[in-house]
């Protein structure tokens, strides 16, 4: 409560939070889409937290129509030259469904972070779809290597206890970190390699002070 509070991205007055084996659940309701994943990263910083079900409702305080929605939502996308034309919106009673075809996980990522602080958004579900590598074979032979390379670069976190494994067009990643922003940059950074449609990551945030078991 004390990190939901402490966050200016976040309105707490109507979120109940509840833990059980350090597992978070957040519920009640909030007043965009931007403040309820917001809330989630808040708690994510939390000392001991493992995993987070963020059940909150997104209620706008002044509603907007889906064309004004809709026009915000491609100018979002246009300020981004990385991404693709192919990709595509559709806007439903303030719900948006992303469509289309980009050249990694990074760029699907971002289609969707750009739209979080669209006015009038309740909710965004991201079907565009990455295309595969040709060859599942050159995706074992070079990617993983690669992928394992860009761990160790990044400055964010400590990849000596990460393991990945690459199987077709998919990764997964195991071991353990230190911190869910650890996690999070292992992941972001296997989503850079071009035609890996799916990333397992099975990262375990162990804290300094956590003798338990692993999530």
């Amino acid at each position: 409560m004390r990190q939901l509070g402490w966050d200016s991205q976040v309105d707490s007055s109507a979120i109940g939070v509840s833990a059980r084996d350090r597992v978070v659940t957040l519920t009640g309701f909030i007043d965009s889409y931007a403040g309820k994943l917001a809330a989630e990263r808040a708690v994510k910083r939390a000392r001991g937290v493992r995993a987070v079900a963020n059940d909150l409702q997104v209620t706008l305080r002044l509603e907007r129509t889906d064309a004004d929605i809709a026009g915000d939502v491609v100018r979002a996308l246009d300020q981004h030259a990385t991404l693709p034309p192919g990709v595509q919106a559709v806007v439903h009673h303030g719900h948006v469904t992303l469509t289309g075809t980009v050249r990694t996980l990074f760029q699907r990522v971002v289609a969707e972070k750009s739209l979080r602080y669209v006015k009038g958004i309740k909710g965004i579900v991201n079907r565009i779809a990455v295309t595969p590598l040709a060859s599942a074979s050159a995706a074992a032979e070079n990617i993983q290597p690669s992928i394992a390379a860009a761990l160790h670069q990044d400055a964010d976190l400590d990849a000596h206890g990460i393991n990945v494994l690459v199987s077709g067009n998919s990764v997964t990643l195991t071991g353990t970190v230190r911190s869910w922003h650890e996690r999070e940059s292992a992941e972001r950074a296997a989503m850079h390699a071009p035609g890996i449609t799916q990333v397992d990551n099975r990262i375990a945030v162990r804290w300094p002070d956590d003798a338990g078991p692993e999530l």
